[in-house]
C-alpha cells in the first residue's frame, strides 16, 4: 500500500523505540495495529456497500450485455440453451401450464369474437350500401315515370 519494504519498517520501528521508549512501544503497536485494523475493515464495508449499489443499479446486468454484445455467437447459442431448457422444463399439469392453457383459450375466444364482429359489420356495410342502392335505383325509376308522364 505505501510501499514500504524491510528496511523503511526497521528504520521506523528505530525512530519509534527511541521516540516512544521501549516500555510504550508494544502498546503503540497494539493501538496501531488496531487501527489498522478498523480501517481495514471500514474499506471492507465501504466495498460491500458499492457493489451492493451497483448490483441494485444493474450494473452487473449492463456488462452481461456488453459482453454479450462483443460475442454475439456466444450470446445466441446460450438463447438457444436456455429456451431449449424453459421448454424442457415447461410442465402443463403445473400452476403456470394451467395459466398458459387458460391464456391461450381466452386469446382463442377473442380472435374468434373479433372475427364474428369484423364479418357482421362487413355484412352490415353491404346490407347498407345495397340499400342506398336499391333506393337511388327505385327514386331514379320513380322520376323517370314521372318525367315521361309529364312528356
Amino acid at each position: 500500500m505505501f510501499d514500504l519494504g524491510w528496511t523503511e519498517l526497521l528504520l521506523i520501528g528505530i525512530v519509534a523505540l527511541i521516540v516512544v521508549g521501549p516500555k510504550e512501544l508494544p502498546v503503540l503497536f497494539r493501538k496501531a495495529g488496531q487501527f489498522v485494523g478498523k480501517i481495514r475493515g471500514m474499506a471492507r464495508e465501504f466495498s460491500r456497500a458499492m457493489n451492493n449499489a451497483a448490483d441494485d443499479t444493474g450494473v452487473g446486468d449492463i456488462s452481461s450485455t456488453i459482453r454479450s454484445a462483443a460475442n454475439p455467437l456466444k450470446s445466441s447459442v446460450d438463447a438457444v440453451k436456455n429456451a431449449a431448457t424453459d421448454y424442457a422444463t415447461y410442465d402443463p399439469e403445473t400452476e403456470t401450464g394451467r395459466l398458459a392453457g387458460e391464456r391461450a383459450d381466452q386469446a382463442k375466444k377473442i380472435r374468434e369474437h373479433a372475427e364474428k364482429k369484423a364479418k357482421d359489420k362487413l355484412h352490415n356495410e353491404k346490407v347498407k350500401n345495397s340499400n342506398k342502392k336499391g333506393s337511388k335505383k327505385r327514386k331514379s325509376a320513380k322520376a323517370e315515370k314521372t318525367s315521361s308522364l309529364k312528356d
